[in-house]
């Protein structure tokens, strides 16, 4: 839980520093650019562990769907951002995921969701609300534009959502057939970063157009793309990822945190109760994680005496 709530926080800073890019980068070069240089280092990390899941059968068709959202994700997810805001676009993104995620475990594998995920999920999707309807805006240069702006945000938002929640299932099911966290990160945006880099050739000339510019792309690519994805994938071992996607609502808190004391955008009361009911819903999540690691620790060590 810890590696996954790290890279939430590296995840977090993505909006603030896109948002530093200069005025002619569109948002879909900046996603394709992280995805696609950080999925080709995830990929070096363990380039035949990934060759090698993607030809056996049993992982392929997992890893080959969790490719296609990766596709999709950045484009949404950076598109959002700029059409609704730092704030809303992280918040509203993440924020569909575990429901996205639990609906794809429900319905494909027929799991029951447990009490707490209701609970936890429940208090987390409250404070999502809170936040979007605090509807936080650049105090410096006006933030999104009209209603129109937003309201795309906020469906492109749930798109990233759906991406982000579907990207994870399928890592998950491929680690559950024996394919190790590297080599299913890096089959799996390995393939979407070969499926990016037409976008990338297409549409990332801005991104060349200075040095500070190459320098936000490569801290996008290199920390909350291929640092924090190493992290997320050993956390997926050990957690369902309907838990994982709960976890990562860590993200749109930091996001707005980011977005309102770096960016300049507006927060109004009920959005900082958003982000306190999403505290409460993170602590009772890893502290009951905590609590069963306890127990299994226990129950370990009383049958090894």
């Amino acid at each position: 839980m810890l590696a996954i709530l790290i890279a939430a926080v590296l995840w977090g800073t993505t909006g603030t520093a896109a948002s530093f890019l200069p005025a002619g980068v569109p948002p879909v070069a900046t996603g394709a650019a992280t995805m696609s240089i950080g999925g080709l280092l995830l990929f070096a990390v363990s380039p035949r562990a990934s060759c090698a899941a993607l030809r056996d059968a049993g992982t392929r068709r997992w890893l080959l769907a969790g490719g296609a959202c990766v596709v999709a994700y950045p484009l949404a997810f950076y598109s959002s951002m700029a059409l609704a805001g730092v704030a809303v676009g992280n918040v509203v993104s993440l924020g569909a995921a575990p429901v996205f995620a639990a609906v794809l475990e429900r319905v494909i594998e027929g799991h029951r969701l447990r009490p707490i995920w209701w609970v936890t999920t429940g208090l987390a999707v409250a404070g999502i609300v809170l936040l979007a309807a605090a509807g936080p805006a650049h105090a410096s240069t006006g933030g999104a534009g009209g209603a129109a702006d937003t309201a795309s945000g906020l469906a492109l938002g749930l798109v990233a959502g759906a991406s982000y929640a579907g990207y994870t299932y399928c890592s998950r099911r491929a680690m559950e057939r024996g394919c190790g966290s590297r080599a299913a990160m890096g089959a799996v945006f390995g393939v979407g970063a070969a499926l990016l880099l037409p976008v990338l050739i297409a549409t990332g000339a801005p991104l060349t157009s200075s040095v500070p510019a190459l320098g936000i792309a490569g801290y996008l690519a290199l920390g909350p793309m291929f640092l924090a994805y190493l992290l997320f994938g050993a956390g997926l071992r050990h957690v369902p990822s309907s838990t994982a996607t709960t976890l990562t609502l860590l993200e749109p808190v930091v996001a707005t945190m980011l977005a309102v004391l770096v960016v300049g955008e507006r927060l109004a009361a009920p959005g900082w109760a958003g982000i306190a009911l999403i505290g409460i819903a993170l602590a009772l999540l890893t502290a009951r994680g905590a609590a069963r690691s306890r127990v299994r620790e226990g129950w370990a060590r009383s049958a090894a005496k």
